[in-house]
């Protein structure tokens, strides 16, 4: 089960985005202010926005929006790692 939002067609149409990516930049943008906010981990607001790990990583510097890195963090990066080892 997930979670479905409702956006308003008015709002919808007022939204700045190049037609064909309001989903997916709207996805990228609320994973980041998730993320930001310390709502989501790096790793799930990585998966809500459906990018890979780096380039995630990479918008986040181009945003100038600081990494959060604790002992969590550290245990996702190792278990990536050995996952793809």
């Amino acid at each position: 089960m997930g979670l479905n939002l409702k956006i308003p067609d008015d709002i919808s149409l007022a939204l700045k985005f190049p037609e064909g990516q309001k989903e997916e930049l709207l996805l990228i943008e609320l994973a980041i202010s998730l993320y930001e906010r310390g709502y989501l981990s790096f790793g799930k607001a990585r998966q809500l926005s459906k990018m890979t790990k780096w380039d995630f990583h990479d918008e986040l510097g181009r945003r100038k929006k600081e990494r959060h890195y604790d002992s969590f963090a550290l245990e996702e990066d190792i278990e990536y790692g050995q996952s793809n080892s």
